[in-house]
């Protein structure tokens, strides 16, 4: 366990909101919270270092220690209206991902501390009932990623306990080489105790207990009283997964059933046993989705307890902050961003944060972790827990799933170690400070206040639900170095603020670029489904590239016809290892209506330098490109170039293996293209198209021509 860790229950709020905090510290000591404002978060001693300023708070002082743990997985738990008869009959179908894993609950209502009442599931040996002690199994292994109806049949008058499993043939499903069909049957002690007093559980056998979770999907749970043979069977209960299907509950069906209440956030919008191809959107065809698709490291709230909470005072500056927590060595600080008060602005330029980029990519364990990141962690004084050695904490969408399948759903509710003040993610000297995302994202924020910019800090979850009205009360508004995420909504916002006289600055690159859904019930639960096309982590299965949350398709932007093209004028083309190299000026750049960009700039190697892999134009890279909607008028100003040979066109640039999707060649798509143009009512744009842009300001104590740059345009759009 990470000896002291916290997290809040929001990562953004405005003067007047409560703030909670949770922390585990296990510790026998207390520890110390503070406030801090964070100007630099990155560790790296050849740049700025790590810089905070306290700042006073009511929160602040010595809190007693105790250890919180975080609970993964996922299941459904319903409360039984009544007492089950002596005679039942359990149904349920199936399609387990990792069956050779130990016990696993498919229907369960049993007391783990009594042995009383019963369970169905799998395991190793096939499809096993239980009741009291007695288990039979059908000692058939089943098939991974296969549709099996099970039936389970329990009579504690005559004394019988029966299980059989049966494979089904379907669209995706087709006949098996070997058949893995079976029953088996057992005497059970007379008058025991089916009803156990607990809820009835789908994909588990007992609460608390991860061990026991199911992996896989689980349609039609289904109990009915009888023997199913002599036709005197009733409906006790049922739960009809294809209902509800953006919600945490299932309307339940029959005389005992209550509402099903889903824990950990399953998967739903998923495929079932009778999905036949035709339609690929769940909306139009639920009865084809009535399947769930559990899993047994879900997460959707690690579920700690408050260990204080505080109101933002109502005259702190707008500005990112961070709780810092302190217990003899031991150290942790995580971020909070302070907005301006509703409908208010405290400045005329905004700085918008990406949390919804942050969460998506949260705990992302990465494979080339390993002791040369904890070296450069001990002798940088960086924040030293990385999510490889903690996946206790659940893993990013990044990432996969304990039976192998991608991680769709993340959550801000939990700590998020990547989110961290001091957190480096690439420990080569290649990559210097090696920042991504929140870290990286300060050295623009240690850039304005070098140069005493004033600013107000939103982030895009403020932009999702406030939309334009939002950002159209700033002169400029600027984002980070990666935005590469964002719903409907916040997409929405940047358009309408551009084209109504917004100035925007685009500092990343790869931004704008995935689609992602907001849980409707569940703040800070994001969705994000990796459908067709794209540099993809892992690739959504056929028929599932719709989002649960909201019924819309998932995927990138690009394929749901807005790519980033048009918003910013450039959009991604390309990716290497952390490594960056420089732009060299165009002719436009000197161009009278342009050149005042390039003012005190006599340079034409621009930003050959930095603390991000080492040049200004690197990782990933965005392009100009007129068929994906590059609007005329926009003037290409500098262009990198040299970049090293692992820089590689994604996937949507390739037709074929030698043909690309604009049908040039190859080598002149790898570039990043630094652009300006204007828009309506005298809006415009400014985009560096690199992710490692921003480390190139503080270079040279800020003072070098990418940071010449920067200031020109921001301080000509706040004018």
């Amino acid at each position: 366990m990470i000896p002291l860790i916290g997290y809040t229950n929001k990562l953004s709020a405005r003067p007047g909101e409560l703030i909670e905090v949770k922390v585990s510290s296990s510790a026998e000591e207390a520890y110390y919270a503070s406030l801090v404002r964070v100007i630099c978060a990155d560790p790296n001693p050849a740049g700025p270092g790590i810089q905070t300023a306290h700042v006073e708070s009511d929160f602040e002082g010595y809190y007693p220690s105790r250890q919180q743990v975080v609970s993964l997985g996922s299941y459904m738990r319903s409360e039984l209206a009544g007492e089950l008869p002596d005679c039942i009959l359990v149904k349920s179908l199936i399609w387990p991902t990792t069956p050779e894993k130990g016990l696993q609950g498919v229907i369960s209502c049993f007391d783990a501390e009594t042995k009383s009442g019963f369970s169905v599931g799998i395991g190793p040996d096939g499809a096993h009932a239980s009741c009291d002690n007695v288990r039979v199994t059908t000692e058939i292994k089943l098939e991974k990623r296969a549709w099996y109806e099970i039936i389970a049949f329990f009579d504690t008058v005559s004394g019988i306990i029966r299980i059989s499993q049966k494979r089904l043939l379907s669209v995706g499903n087709p006949a098996a080489m070997n058949d893995s069909d079976g029953s088996a049957e057992a005497k059970l002690p007379k008058n025991k105790i089916l009803n156990s007093g607990k809820p009835i559980l789908v994909a588990a056998i007992e609460e608390g207990s991860s061990d026991t979770l199911f992996n896989g999907k689980i349609e039609a749970p289904m109990i009915f009283s009888g023997n199913g043979v002599t036709g005197s069977t009733s409906l006790l209960c049922s739960w009809d997964f294809s209902k509800n299907m953006t919600g945490f509950t299932v309307p339940g069906f029959g005389s005992l059933a209550g509402m099903g209440e889903l824990i950990g956030s399953p998967t739903r919008g998923v495929i079932g046993a009778n999905w036949n191809g035709q339609e690929m959107r769940w909306g139009h065809a639920p009865e084809q989705y009535g399947a769930i698709y559990f899993h047994d490291d879900d997460i959707a709230d690690a579920g700690w307890k408050t260990d204080f909470s505080f109101k933002v005072p109502l005259g702190l500056r707008s500005g990112v902050y961070a709780i810092k927590l302190t217990q003899d060595k031991n150290w942790d600080m995580f971020p909070i961003f302070i907005c301006p008060p509703l409908e208010e602005q405290t400045a005329d330029f905004c700085v918008v944060m990406s949390t919804f980029t942050y969460v998506i990519y949260a705990n992302q364990a990465r494979d080339d972790f390993g002791e040369h990141w904890r070296a450069r962690a001990r002798n940088w004084g960086a924040f030293p827990h990385n999510p490889n050695d903690y996946p206790e904490f659940g893993l990013s969408t990044y990432n996969d799933h304990t039976d192998g399948s991608g991680i769709s759903q993340t959550t801000w509710h939990r700590p998020i170690l990547n989110m961290r003040v001091g957190y480096h993610v690439f420990g080569d000297d290649r990559s210097q400070s090696g920042l991504r995302h929140f870290p990286a994202d300060t050295h623009f924020l240690a850039w304005l206040e070098a140069k005493n910019i004033s600013y107000d800090i939103v982030t895009d979850w403020e932009v999702h639900h406030e939309g334009a009205a939002l950002l159209s009360r700033y002169k400029a508004v600027a984002t980070g170095t990666h935005p590469e995420y964002h719903s409907e909504e916040s997409l929405n916002a940047y358009f309408n603020y551009r084209d109504n006289g917004g100035k925007l600055i685009y500092l990343g690159g790869n931004g704008f670029y995935w689609r992602v859904a907001l849980h409707k019930e569940m703040d800070g639960l994001i969705e994000i489904r990796r459908a067709e096309g794209g540099l993809r982590a892992w690739a959504s299965e056929p028929g599932e590239y719709y989002n649960s949350f909201d019924g819309e398709y998932g995927g990138t932007w690009r394929r749901n016809a807005r790519p980033p093209q048009q918003l910013i004028g450039v959009g991604f083309t390309v990716q290497g290892h952390f490594e960056g190299t420089y732009y060299r000026r165009q002719s436009a750049s000197y161009e009278l209506d342009t050149a005042w960009i390039f003012e005190g700039v006599d340079d034409e190697i621009i930003g050959n330098f930095g603390l991000s892999g080492g040049g200004a134009a690197g990782y990933e890279l965005d392009r100009v490109d007129p068929m994906l909607g590059s609007p005329l008028g926009l003037k290409i100003l500098a262009v990198s170039e040299n970049h090293p040979d692992h820089f590689v066109l994604p996937p949507e640039e390739w037709l074929n293996h030698v043909v690309t999707w604009s049908k040039e060649p190859p080598e002149k798509l790898i570039r990043s293209d630094m652009t300006y143009f204007d828009c309506p009512d005298g809006g415009a744009v400014f985009s560096v198209g690199s992710i490692t842009f921003c480390g190139s300001l503080p270079t040279n104590n800020f003072d070098n021509n990418i940071s010449r740059i920067i200031e020109n345009v921001v301080r000509r759009f706040t004018n």
